[in-house]
């Protein structure tokens, strides 16, 4: 199956989806179709990344139905705007590939209504908290919509229930981190990693595809294990970025992770420099100005944390690789993940700015 057809195929089953949802919320009340609207907005422009980790590993490895392929990639991107709603009311972000998010739409309809900040700010994360729970339900519906066995429908589902699980797992890990006042070592940070992203981003959907194509055990896994490694790459990379990338390119404020204290591995190996206290206390002050945020950037190249990130980030992407020197991984499957893998890792080269 051509990958842009696959992928054009899951575009039409996300429309499908959203247009039978917002038919059954209209019937409803025009709040709750509003709802699904802000939903399918947020859903609509994305990398569609884990989607075509689904479509490569379910035709490399000799999958030929496009009704199941695309069917199950489509879930997986359900899942993702699912997460990252509720990511964004965790990170008390406003802003989703340079728009408003569904916290800040309704956020904003709050205010214009006259309610106080405090008010329109609760009622944002709500319908956010709502619409990510309507996107999970969601993913379980198409799934289950499968022309499929049932053993294959309950390998499915138990494929999406475990990395559900553990990214929910992982979330937890980084917010009970962000409430402490030292630093965690870089080796806990990057398995908070592994569970929140890596566990759906990466692991999930090329095991899924596996399994729909029928693969044989050892390729499931090792395309399970370069998933985690992979995801973890990519999680550092979107951690600089989050940093020093420009908000035209990566969509996200440059401020909001230091604003929240988040817990990466630039800040875990800063900690241990010299030049750590000079910023300390700016790091996660909702009040920080442009001019604060600027002064921990200038820390994290001049002690070395930045360049420190990037090699962790190649050197998870190696070990991806090595995941799939393995007989049971055809070539052309290898080269496709490698590319893809070392264009994600390479984002940090080619969007990162210096101060």
């Amino acid at each position: 199956m051509d990958l842009d057809v696959g992928l054009a195929l899951v575009e039409q089953r996300l429309h499908r989806f959203f247009m039978e949802s917002k038919l059954r919320a209209a019937a409803q009340g025009p709040s709750y179709l509003q709802l699904w609207e802000a939903l399918e907005r947020t859903s609509r422009g994305g990398s569609r990344s884990r989607p075509r980790l689904v479509l490569l590993a379910y035709s490399g490895l000799g999958g030929t139905s496009a009704t199941e392929a695309t069917g199950v990639a489509a879930a997986f991107e359900l899942l993702h705007n699912a997460l990252l709603v509720h990511d964004d009311v965790i990170d008390r972000d406003l802003l989703r590939r340079g728009s408003p998010n569904v916290a800040a739409t309704y956020r904003n309809a709050a205010l214009q209504r006259g309610a106080s900040p405090a008010t329109a700010d609760h009622a944002g994360a709500c319908a956010a908290i709502l619409a990510g729970d309507l996107a999970l339900t969601g993913v379980y519906q198409v799934i289950r919509s499968l022309p499929v066995s049932e053993a294959l429908h309950r390998e499915l589902h138990c494929v999406v229930g475990q990395a559900i699980f553990a990214s929910v797992g992982g979330e937890l890990f980084d917010i009970e981190s962000s409430l402490g006042q030292d630093m965690p070592p870089p080796e806990e940070i990057l398995n908070t990693a592994r569970h929140k992203t890596s566990a759906y981003s990466f692991e999930a959907p090329l095991h899924a595809g596996a399994i729909l194509a029928g693969a044989p055990e050892q390729a499931r896994s090792a395309l399970a294990s370069f998933g985690r490694f992979a995801g973890i790459a990519y999680q550092i990379v979107d951690d600089v970025l989050g940093v020093f990338g420009e908000q035209s390119q990566t969509g996200k404020s440059r401020w909001g992770d230091l604003r929240e204290g988040k817990r990466t591995i630039l800040l875990s190996y800063a900690a241990t420099q010299p030049q750590w206290d000079s910023v300390a206390g700016l790091i996660g002050t909702p009040q920080m100005t442009a001019s604060e945020a600027e002064k921990i950037r200038a820390m994290l190249i001049a002690c070395g944390a930045k360049d420190y990130a990037i090699a962790s980030a190649v050197q998870h992407a190696e070990k991806a690789l090595g995941c799939l020197a393995i007989d049971e991984i055809p070539d052309r499957l290898r080269e496709r993940l490698g590319s893809l893998l070392m264009a994600s890792v390479n984002r940090v080269h080619l969007s990162a700015t210096a101060v």
